[in-house]
């Protein structure tokens, strides 16, 4: 009999708005119980590797590279200066710039070294290393573009280089080189004391899980007080009306 009433005429666009209401709540819950997931994953990827050895890539260069981001890397090899690029809207504290990125070369292989913050205006050949280098950081994945919003980098339809991108695009990117470049790149490790560009930067990790599952809990109980309290709000309003 109540059941009747709540889909009765007068009730229906209210009950449809509950109804709608509760599924959308326990779907928002559904979300951050993911995102929880994703952050536990994300966590533990970045643990086993800070607790793995660090990888020569002279001595070895595993096929499954691109599943060790985060892990500690070195390499010995000579850069490529006149195939860098740069990527734009870097910043050192408040002073804008780019972070110059050079292929170095080792054992018949290339990867791209993101070797830190250069100033806008600066001449990229000043900050040559000519010989054999050895760099050493923690292997990074790219991005094709921004998580929220923006665009894929474009190659120019010439065939020119394109020197300035927005994104670390691993899979455009190493299509303007006339040599393999692996699909990973190693992002050098930071010396606070180091202030001459380029200057390396690392990001500064959040290791914790977050809000998402105190953000669940509140999505379930929003929904568990729309859909049990709303019978009590019928019944209320009859018993006035």
């Amino acid at each position: 009999m109540f059941l009747l009433k709540i889909f009765s005429r007068k009730w229906l666009l209210t009950t449809a708005l509950v109804l709608a209401g509760t599924a959308l709540c326990i779907r928002l819950g559904i979300w951050q119980l993911d995102r929880l997931a994703q952050r536990r994953a994300f966590n533990a990827q970045v643990e086993a590797m800070h607790a793995a050895p660090e990888l020569n890539l002279n001595h070895e260069l595993p096929e499954n590279i691109s599943t060790m981001e985060w892990r500690a890397v070195t390499v010995t090899g000579e850069y490529d200066f006149e195939n860098q690029i740069a990527l734009r809207n870097q910043y050192y504290g408040s002073q804008y710039g780019y972070h110059l990125v050079t292929p170095l070369r080792f054992d018949g292989e290339a990867v791209l070294v993101d070797r830190g913050w250069i100033p806008a205006d600066a001449d990229w050949r000043s900050f040559d290393e000519p010989g054999a280098v050895t760099v050493t950081g923690q292997i990074r994945l790219g991005s094709g573009k921004p998580a929220f919003g923006g665009v894929a980098d474009a190659l120019p339809p010439d065939g020119k280089k394109l020197e300035i991108w927005n994104n670390f695009d691993l899979e455009r990117i190493p299509a303007q080189y006339p040599y393999p470049i692996l699909k990973v790149y190693i992002q050098l490790n930071v010396n606070p004391a180091d202030t001459t560009p380029p200057i390396p930067y690392q990001p500064e990790l959040d290791l914790t899980e977050g809000p998402h599952l105190g953000y669940a809990w509140q999505w379930f109980i929003f929904a568990a007080i729309l859909f049990f309290g709303y019978p009590f709000f019928i019944r209320k309003q009859e018993k006035n009306s």
